[in-house]
């Protein structure tokens, strides 16, 4: 009988040591193998060959193949476990063959930028494609920043790196943002570079997870690993080149234990692998710009990939304010209405957009604009009308709502909200002898987006009514007008992230338009019509965005001059859960670190179902610190390193 230390991948598994098992034959280290955790069969990975203990250890159920886990996958879950504060067990089990892994593509299920990409392919590489691949090959940073317009070919430049790697007898692993928009881009990989490729799906069965992951582990020729950010941990060997398309997507951020960016994994992945890692996206997160600025590591490509690229797309500013401005209807404009019928008459589609994420209530003043905001945070104050007050989320100020604006002394105050339900419903009866369509997360089986691309693509919808889903990738070749009813909506979050977001969306949703099938136009409507951000998003001028959100980023210690980290409680009452925000406030300042703690205050959804949500923010120059306290956090909190948002 031979005995062994084994890793023990799953999140029961508490400690910081490996277990001792018994098995009958020869075992090699990081051998993936299935032990007993109490009365569960778990995953484990070998550690090393141990004389035998005092005890009866358990034996080893069954030894899952002879190939070895890659060395480096043990390598980034210690990494994990200690950046983000959590267990090795949980870290382990991102590993593990039981987690929603690899399949091969099948049909294609959606579609995404790269549905025009077989034209794109057989074009030649453009001057923009050329400089970049030039900058990455000879990079002397394992991650570069790839800062890429829409249109420009940036998947031409992962598929050209791919099969250079691929050729060098290293695998591949590609992530996009959204499951969605996997499996076309695995069948173009397929087609165009003749490697097995994999896609991640989170809808297998068990048994055929385990069955496609082990095939990955033992796959003795270079392969390409599609999929969103659980691809990461694929038991990939010899890996030479990570991808992340779309790389400021919030999809990126794990919110379940462990709370990992794909961002910082896969850069860590790349030094432990020595693989190179690209980050695509046409607008980059303000922190990964700055980070990647600071090391030379950015490229640049504006240069369109296919046709002609109308960088300046006509557009129309409505002012919100102005309510003579809507009078055929309270939420389209008369000029969305007119420029609507002129796109339909000359066979355009139209794309109205709405934010999702813009249903919180924004307090406004509907004379000059003015809108609550936190004399501490500079967010918005979120009304609650259960109690009458204005609310920071963020750090915890309050104030009563005002009879009167502060700026121009209108009692004109008003709540806002509204939702593509309804956007889609008054859409319908403006526009009786249309089409209408809406597209958001409440959609059917049958009637999302990807299932109906096809009848999109060929115009068969005249006008989609929708939220960001529309802004992820798709191409639409008679898309002649985009309409955007509240530009304000996502700014009114309480967070520090609000305008970063905002301007994402703008700038995506309008470069639907103007992709080198015509010129199109854009109607924006807004409550404040000299914003920068949405003069930013309109005129494409991203270091003009970037430079003021980064000036206010270091003016109220935000993301990338500190770190954050979130700590969230749910208890049974509101009075137990500001109870416990209080006492572990205590605790973390008997512990002297050089760190602001702000708040408690409720979360930004304080109430979900019959549980109350309270919340601490902590601020620090040094990440270590961070760590430091999250190690003295009860086990019932969340703890949140580097949160992508403190709502």
């Amino acid at each position: 009988m031979r005995f062994y230390e084994v890793w023990v991948a799953d999140g029961n598994y508490r400690g910081e040591k490996p277990l001792t098992y018994s098995y009958e034959q020869e075992l090699s280290p990081f051998t993936v193998v299935t032990v007993s955790l109490r009365a569960k069969v778990v995953t484990g990975f070998v550690y090393q060959k141990v004389a035998k203990p005092s005890f009866e250890a358990k034996p080893i159920k069954a030894a899952l193949s002879s190939v070895p886990l890659p060395a480096h996958c043990l390598e980034l879950a210690r990494w994990l476990a200690d950046y983000y504060a959590c267990s090795l067990g949980d870290a382990l089990r991102q590993f593990a063959p039981s987690k929603p892994t690899i399949r091969r593509a099948s049909e294609p299920e959606a579609l995404s930028e790269s549905g025009s990409l077989q034209l794109e392919l057989d074009k030649p590489l453009t001057t923009d494609q050329k400089k970049a691949l030039a900058f990455i090959r000879k990079s002397k940073h394992t991650t570069t920043l790839l800062h890429g317009d829409t249109g420009t070919g940036k998947t031409r430049v992962y598929l050209e790196l791919a099969q250079e790697t691929l050729a060098s007898g290293k695998s591949v692993i590609l992530l996009t943002p959204e499951i969605a928009l996997t499996t076309q881009l695995a069948a173009a990989v397929e087609q165009q570079l003749a490697a097995p490729a994999y896609v991640l799906h989170s809808q297998l069965t068990a048994a055929a997870r385990k069955k496609i992951w082990l095939a990955v582990l033992e796959a003795k020729e270079p392969v390409v690993i599609i999929g969103p950010r659980s691809a990461l941990f694929s038991p990939v060997k010899d890996l030479g080149l990570v991808i992340l398309d779309e790389a400021h997507e919030p999809a990126y951020k794990q919110d379940q234990t462990p709370r990992y960016h794909a961002v910082r994994v896969a850069s860590q992945l790349g030094v432990l692998a020595e693989a190179k890692v690209v980050l695509g996206t046409a607008t980059p997160n303000i922190a990964d710009y700055y980070l990647a600025e600071q090391r030379q590591a950015v490229v640049r490509m504006t240069q369109p990939a296919m046709g002609d690229k109308h960088t300046s797309v006509p557009s129309q500013i409505i002012d919100l304010k102005d309510r003579s401005n809507f009078s055929q209807n309270p939420y389209l404009s008369n000029q969305l209405i007119s420029a609507t019928k002129v796109a339909l008459a000359a066979r355009k589609q139209v794309m109205i957009y709405l934010n999702r994420r813009g249903s919180a209530r924004q307090i406004l003043c509907q004379n000059c604009g003015w809108q609550a905001l936190c004399p501490n945070c500079d967010l918005p104050l979120i009304y609650h009308g259960d109690e009458h007050i204005l609310r920071c989320h963020t750090c915890g100020f309050s104030d009563k709502p005002p009879a009167a604006c502060p700026v121009c002394g209108s009692v004109d105050i008003i709540y806002r909200s509204i939702g593509t339900k309804a956007l889609a419903e008054a859409v319908a009866k403006v526009f009786p002898e249309s089409s209408v369509q809406r597209f958001d997360s409440d959609n059917l089986v049958g009637e999302r987006v990807h299932e109906v691309y096809s009848k999109l693509k060929s115009g068969q919808i005249d006008i989609l009514v929708g939220t960001q889903l529309l802004a992820k990738g798709f191409d639409l070749p008679h898309l002649g007008l985009v309409g955007i009813i509240s530009a304000d909506s996502s700014m009114g979050l309480p967070d520090f992230t609000a305008e970063e977001r905002s301007f994402q969306l703008l700038y995506q949703i309008i470069g639907r338009v103007g992709r080198g099938h015509g010129q199109g136009q854009v109607v924006v409507q807004t409550y404040d019509s000299k914003s920068p951000i949405l003069l930013a998003a309109i005129g494409r001028d991203w270091p003009a965005f970037y430079r003021q959100a980064l000036a206010e980023r270091q003016a109220f210690r935000f993301p990338p001059f500190a770190y954050l980290l979130k700590l969230v409680c749910r208890r049974a009452t509101p009075a137990s859960a500001e109870n416990a925000a209080q006492n572990l406030k205590k605790l973390l300042r008997q512990a002297e670190l050089p760190v602001e703690v702000i708040g408690p205050t409720p979360s930004f959804y304080g109430r979900r179902g019959k549980y109350f949500y309270w919340q601490l923010i902590v601020k620090s120059k040094n990440r270590k610190h961070l760590t430091a306290l999250a190690k003295l956090v009860p086990a019932d909190w969340t703890i949140d390193l580097d949160p992508a948002n403190l709502l």
